[in-house]
């Protein structure tokens, strides 16, 4: 019954979007996984990629509102899960992490166990950790 009514409300959502409001809401789809392709710092051409880059990692979003993260920095890899939660604003889509824990792997402006990712316009996934001398992070499906 609670699939039938999900399934209802999904179509009344899509009836009455414009056309370009239901091809936004089609092309959010985030679920899955994300791997980190590009690191930047605050100066000009600091940028890297691949290997090159200080740290492999990656979100894994699955559709009940959990995550995981997962780092390997130095040869030794940190995993952490939380729960997440999605607003549109008139920017974009954005996430905000919560991890039950602090961890070295959180890229946060606030150290209280959140972070903030926002999806672009070129469908790839930014870290908000750049907005306070942090990397900057994006991540790719």
């Amino acid at each position: 019954m609670k699939k039938l009514i999900i399934l209802v409300a999904l179509l009344t959502i899509f009836s009455s979007c414009s056309e370009d409001e239901a091809e936004a809401i089609v092309t959010t789809d985030y679920y899955g996984k994300w791997t980190l392709v590009s690191m930047s710092g605050s100066f000009q051409n600091s940028g890297t990629t691949g290997t090159a880059m200080a740290w492999q990692e990656f979100y894994l979003f699955n559709t009940n509102g959990t995550f995981t993260k997962s780092r390997e920095r130095n040869g030794v890899k940190t995993t952490l899960s939380g729960t997440y939660t999605t607003t549109t604003q008139s920017d974009g889509i954005y996430f905000e992490l919560t991890y039950p824990n602090d961890s070295e792997i959180i890229g946060s402006c606030y150290g209280n166990q959140k972070e903030v990712l926002y999806l672009t316009a070129n469908n790839s996934l930014s870290s908000t950790w750049s907005y306070c001398d942090g990397p900057g992070l994006e991540y790719k499906k």
